[in-house]
C-alpha cells in the first residue's frame, strides 16, 4: 500500500486555529508583507518573454514587460511556547517554484507551527523556507535582485519536520525529516533527511547543508546526495563578502549517477542606510543533464545598486550576463542561444 505524503499543511492551519484562540493576548499575531514589481530587457528579446528556462527564473523571468514578482502577506505569532507562521505568495516568482505542485499548494510559501520546548530546542512542523541556500526566496533580503544559479537550482522551500538545538552562543545545529527536494506533496513512499551545522559570531557566519533521500518519481531505491557549504563575512562596517559551494549526486537506474557543482561568489558594500551596491558571480556545472535541464556549464555575472528612497521601499537596479555552453536561452527567432543579457529594475513595497 502507498504511504502517504505528510499532510502537514493541513495539521500546520489546524494549529494555527487553536494557537490563534489561545489565552495570549490577540496582539502577539503581527501581519506583514510586501508587493514587488519589476521591469526587465533582455538582449535577446525573447519572442516568449521568458528569460530562463524551465525550472529556473524565481525573479525576473519575463522580459520586456512590467510584471509582478511576489507578493507576500505573512501572519505570524511568535513561538511562547506555541507559534505559527504562514506566508502566503502570488506572482512569477511562486509560479515558478510552484511549477510541479497542485493548485491548492501554489500559493503557499510557509505554513508551519512552531514549538520552542526550551531556549535552546524549537521544532518546527510543516512547509518552511529550505535551510539549504545563501540567497532568500525574498528578492528585497537579498544582495541583488536575481538570484545565482546555485541559487536558482537548490530547493527554495520544504515540507516536513525539523528539531533546531542551540549548543551556545555560537553553534547550531538542525535535523530534518523531508517529503523530499522541494516537494509539498511526495512524489515517492520515501523520505527524505537534511542536517544543518551553523557557527554565528559578530563578523563570520557559516553553515554546512546537506540533504539526502531518494528523489526519483515513484522510485524508492535511487538516493539523491547533496551538500551545501556557504560563509558570508563582515570585513568592514561597509563590506560584507560571501560564498557558496554546491556539490551534488543522483544515483541512476542502471548502476549510473549524475552530478552537479554550483559555485557562487558575492560581494557587497553599503554606502549608507540608503545607498549600496552588490557583485556577484556564479558557476554551475551540470555534465550529466542532473538537475538543469541540459548537459552544460553555466556562468553568470551580476552587479547590483540598491536605494532605499523611503523607509518602506526598496529600489534594485541590476545588469547581469549569462553565459552556457549549451543553446538554452530564447530568442526573437524560433532558434537558441548560449547568451544573455538582463537589465531590471525592480522595486518592493514593504508594509
Amino acid at each position: 500500500m502507498r504511504a502517504r505524503s505528510f499532510n502537514v499543511a493541513a495539521i500546520a492551519l489546524l494549529f494555527i486555529a487553536i494557537a490563534a484562540r489561545a489565552e495570549e493576548s490577540a496582539k502577539a499575531v503581527t501581519i506583514h508583507g510586501f508587493v514587488d514589481g519589476y521591469y526587465a530587457w533582455n538582449s535577446n528579446n525573447p519572442a516568449s518573454h521568458e528569460s530562463f528556462f524551465a525550472g529556473a527564473g524565481s525573479t525576473a523571468e519575463h522580459a520586456n514587460e512590467l510584471t509582478l514578482n511576489l507578493a507576500a502577506l505573512e501572519i505570524v505569532r511568535d513561538a511562547a511556547p506555541l507559534g505559527f507562521h504562514l506566508s502566503l505568495v502570488a506572482g512569477d516568482g511562486a509560479d515558478v517554484i510552484h511549477a510541479a505542485e497542485s493548485k491548492g499548494f501554489r500559493h503557499i510559501y510557509q505554513a508551519s507551527v512552531i514549538y520552542k520546548v526550551s531556549d535552546r530546542l524549537t521544532i518546527e512542523g510543516g512547509i518552511y523556507p529550505s535551510h539549504i541556500g545563501f540567497e532568500s526566496f525574498y528578492s528585497k533580503d537579498d544582495w541583488n535582485y536575481m538570484r545565482s544559479w546555485p541559487g536558482e537550482l537548490s530547493p527554495f522551500y520544504q515540507n516536513g519536520i525539523h528539531a533546531s538545538y542551540q549548543f551556545d552562543s555560537h553553534w547550531s545545529g538542525d535535523v530534518h525529516l523531508l517529503n523530499g527536494w522541494q516537494h509539498i506533496k511526495d512524489n515517492n513512499d520515501a523520505k527524505a533527511i537534511g542536517v544543518k551545522i551553523a557557527y554565528t559570531s559578530d563578523r563570520l557566519n557559516t553553515s554546512l547543508n546537506t540533504f539526502d533521500g531518494p528523489e526519483l518519481p515513484n522510485d524508492n531505491t535511487h538516493w539523491r546526495h547533496f551538500g551545501d557549504l556557504i560563509a558570508s563575512y563582515k570585513a568592514t562596517p561597509k563590506l560584507s563578502l560571501a560564498g557558496s559551494l554546491d556539490r551534488g549526486h543522483q544515483e541512476l537506474p542502471g548502476d549510473i549517477a549524475a552530478n552537479w557543482l554550483g559555485i557562487a561568489g558575492f560581494g557587497r558594500y553599503a554606502f549608507d542606510d540608503r545607498h549600496a551596491v552588490a557583485v556577484r558571480g556564479s558557476l554551475f556545472h551540470d555534465p550529466d543533464n542532473a538537475i538543469s535541464g541540459a548537459a552544460q556549464r553555466l556562468t553568470e555575472e551580476t552587479l547590483t545598486y540598491e536605494f532605499h528612497p523611503v523607509t518602506n521601499l526598496i529600489v534594485k537596479i541590476e545588469g547581469r550576463h549569462d553565459h552556457s555552453t549549451a543553446a538554452v536561452f530564447a530568442r526573437k527567432t524560433n532558434e537558441s542561444t548560449n547568451n544573455q543579457t538582463i537589465a531590471v529594475i525592480g522595486a518592493a513595497v514593504t508594509f
